[in-house]
């Protein structure tokens, strides 16, 4: 139950229009649903502003779908990631309200927009189109948030002007998210060029001694550059849920 159905909920008994034991079977999900091979976790829209989201990563397309109907029955939007194609072409014609980002590997229904939330917007930033698979991943969950948001693409440190002709976007964002492979040294350039927080994503891009990603990890929690926050490899949307704390707690709504 989102905050906005719950506080109409409320009203609505208040006024004498619904009565309070019809409110108290409207209340019973909470805090979870158990569906036997998952437990939905009603309640965290309330708890943290953003409701559950799906790893589609092991579920089957039917577990998927039961989470997501679950969901949108309760009144929440939903972000379903790590999702295979021939999963979500599935998923989609049970759901057609779900739209299928198939770079992001996502599922998305915002059937309640979230508020847009004002400022500066978080600015998502690749070393190389490689990467854009994790960045967009990012890109879709600031969306699902309402936080605005930005991609800069391509600007890896093996042509290094790239990513300095991008620096007036990225000395605008709020937050900036950097996602690479390889070495994983671009984090560490941004980090040295901009006063706002830097999150790093390593990605399992690069070839052998790129360790499917662990060389870039080591390289970003080592950096020079003081106070970048390093998430797990491959994980965009673990970054822009970090950035949405941030703009949450700016924007007052933590």
């Amino acid at each position: 139950m989102s905050p906005e159905r719950l506080l109409a909920l409320l009203e609505r008994v208040r006024s004498g229009a619904l009565d309070p034991a019809r409110a108290l079977e409207e209340l019973a999900t909470l805090p979870f649903e158990d569906l036997e091979y998952a437990r939905v976790d009603q309640h965290r829209a309330l708890r943290q502003g953003l409701p559950e989201v799906i790893l589609g990563q092991g579920k089957t397309p039917e577990q998927i779908i039961g989470v997501a109907e679950r969901l949108l029955l309760a009144g929440h939007n939903v972000l379903a990631t790590r999702v295979e194609p021939e999963a979500a072409a599935i998923v989609c014609r049970a759901l057609p309200a779900l739209e299928h980002h198939a770079v992001a590997r996502t599922l998305l229904a915002l059937p309640h927009r979230p508020s847009p939330i004002g400022g500066a917007p978080v600015v998502v930033v690749t070393a190389g189109t490689s990467d854009l698979p994790v960045a967009e991943e990012a890109l879709v969950t600031l969306r699902a948030a309402g936080v605005p948001s930005e991609r800069v693409v391509d600007v890896g440190i093996a042509g290094l002007h790239r990513v300095l002709e991008a620096v007036p976007v990225l000395r605008r964002a709020r937050a900036v998210i950097v996602v690479a492979g390889m070495e994983g040294a671009l984090p560490s350039v941004v980090g040295g060029l901009v006063r706002a927080p830097v999150i790093a994503v390593p990605t399992s891009i690069g070839y052998g001694a790129a360790l499917e990603g662990l060389t870039a990890l080591f390289g970003m929690l080592t950096s020079c550059a003081s106070g970048i926050t390093v998430v797990n490899i491959d994980n965009g949307f673990g970054a822009a849920m970090a950035a949405i704390r941030q703009v949450h707690v700016e924007s007052g709504l933590a």
